[in-house]
């Protein structure tokens, strides 16, 4: 069994290390401490940790001030809360003036679960890449989610990185080494590409297992920073595969899939496909039942890749 970590532990464990290196830095929560993991930070820091209760709004205003004043803020809630519910004050008090706050959203997408639709973060990364200023990250896995919030702790400005509820498989190795608005090569392939972001990266490498069974050869760029966005990577995979295929735990409107396709046609417009959710909000249920109802499983990437893949040269 592969090692699997969750991301938002990893981030919790990340913070205090942190924590214990730099003083400036401050986080805050809204009573969810516990799952988010901010309270490794809390444990340690009590004096530079604020539990704001169930007031998100007012937490975001909070962590404006306090960067502001010269700190280096980290602002955690679930995903849903920390953008659906706050994007005034996102837009506003962080976004315009530009201020050095650290949005960090758990329990993104679907695999929230049973906690059903008013918990699903669908559309937080379509919200946080229309604000201006704002670098946006969904890292694939615990190792890659380490080095992101490290990056952006040295990082002047907003940020809003999506952590994931349940474990996910590890897929970045002991060599790995995150870059901002850098996609990473996870496999080579010349056959098609597939552009994968957060959990949906170890399930576009599944797909990418079982295709190679096939005689089909998919490139797999996992897509960690949507903004700013690699579009140099994904111009070489039009020009060198001819196919792309987009895997996210997202509504298809405004988020990985919407931001490739304009870098396509703008560039070396190719056939592509996606992988997401269709317009629609899920229901409860578990992490795995989810990823079924709604498409989004490696056998749907795969199937995905293979229509793709047919429609490779049609029209020339």
């Amino acid at each position: 069994m592969p090692l699997e970590l969750s991301t938002r532990e990893v981030y919790g464990q990340t913070l205090a290390k942190l924590g214990r290196e730099r003083p400036d830095i401050v986080v805050l929560d809204a009573d969810l401490s516990k799952s988010t993991y901010t309270s490794l930070f809390a444990h340690e820091f009590p004096l530079r940790f604020f539990d704001c209760g169930i007031a998100e709004q007012n937490m975001m205003g909070i962590a404006a001030g306090l960067a502001a004043s010269g700190k280096t803020v980290f602002a955690s809630t679930f995903a849903v809360f920390a953008t659906a519910r706050c994007f005034d004050q996102l837009r506003m008090s962080i976004a315009q003036p530009g201020l050095n706050v650290k949005v960090v959203g758990t329990h993104g997408g679907i695999t929230v679960g049973e906690d059903g639709a008013s918990h699903h973060a669908v559309e937080d990364l379509a919200l946080a890449c229309a604000l201006p200023g704002f670098r946006v990250v969904v890292p694939a896995d615990g190792v890659e989610v380490s080095q992101v919030v490290q990056v952006a702790a040295e990082t002047p400005g907003p940020f809003y990185i999506r952590c994931s509820r349940p474990k996910t498989p590890v897929v970045c190795d002991d060599g790995y080494r995150f870059q901002l608005g850098k996609a990473a090569v996870m496999r080579e392939g010349r056959d098609a590409t597939i552009i994968a972001t957060g959990i949906m990266v170890p399930l576009a490498l599944a797909a990418a297992e079982t295709l190679a069974l096939e005689g089909i050869a998919c490139r797999v760029l996992n897509m960690s920073t949507l903004k700013p966005l690699d579009e140099g990577a994904i111009s070489r995979a039009a020009q060198e595969t001819g196919a792309i295929v987009t895997a996210e735990e997202h509504l298809l409107q405004g988020g990985l899939g919407s931001a490739v396709a304009q870098a396509v046609a703008e560039s070396h417009p190719v056939p592509m496909s996606f992988v997401a959710l269709r317009d629609t909000y899920a229901k409860s249920g578990s992490p795995d039942e989810l990823l079924r109802r709604h498409g989004l499983t490696a056998e749907d990437i795969a199937q995905t890749v293979r229509g793709v893949v047919g429609r490779k040269g049609r029209g020339r």
